[in-house]
């Protein structure tokens, strides 16, 4: 039995760069309640998911409360727990609720700082395979070096929520 709900289909949104925190030209991802969260474990819940999909490197916490994105690696976030309310997309982005069973993709280099979290919020994070995962300050000279880097950060082999067939496969692709 799949622990996402049927015709899972994510917000798309692409946030520019403001000089400061690059983004990336692909697309910002959101499932909103795409995972049924098994009330005694939802964390195994999303890092089985993620796990299934070829996402790892796994952890639970929060989101940081300070501006950072990641220059080398794309990042799921699926909210076992709680909610939150993260801006994406640095200081000029977007302001977004997130809760238990929404999933946020965020392609290298996507900007994000949490507002707001409830006491129980958990977040389970994960990484496509084969990448290093670093933190990174919204400052011109990391602005600069991440420039370089996003370009040569690989396409994940599937999407952590929907697999091989999901819609970041879709529209992810390169032209």
């Amino acid at each position: 039995m799949s622990v996402v709900r049927d015709k899972a289909e994510p917000l798309a949104i692409v946030f520019e760069d403001d000089g400061l925190v690059p983004n990336n030209i692909l697309p910002f991802l959101v499932y909103q309640v795409a995972v049924k969260l098994d009330p005694e474990h939802p964390e195994e819940t999303v890092e089985n998911l993620f796990e299934a999909n070829g996402w790892g490197g796994t952890w639970r916490n929060g989101v940081y409360d300070y501006l950072h994105y990641h220059a080398t690696v794309h990042e799921v976030l699926g909210v076992a727990r709680g909610n939150a309310r993260v801006r994406f997309g640095g200081d000029h982005g977007q302001e977004l609720e997130i809760r238990a069973g929404d999933v946020a993709i965020l392609p290298a280099g996507t900007g994000h700082q949490c507002i707001k979290a409830s006491g129980d919020f958990c977040v389970i994070g994960a990484y496509p395979p084969g990448s290093k995962m670093e933190i990174t300050r919204a400052t011109a000279e990391n602005h600069a070096r991440a420039l370089k880097t996003i370009p040569k950060v690989a396409l994940p082999p599937a999407d952590p929520v929907t697999g091989k067939d999901g819609a970041l496969m879709r529209l992810w692709s390169q032209p």
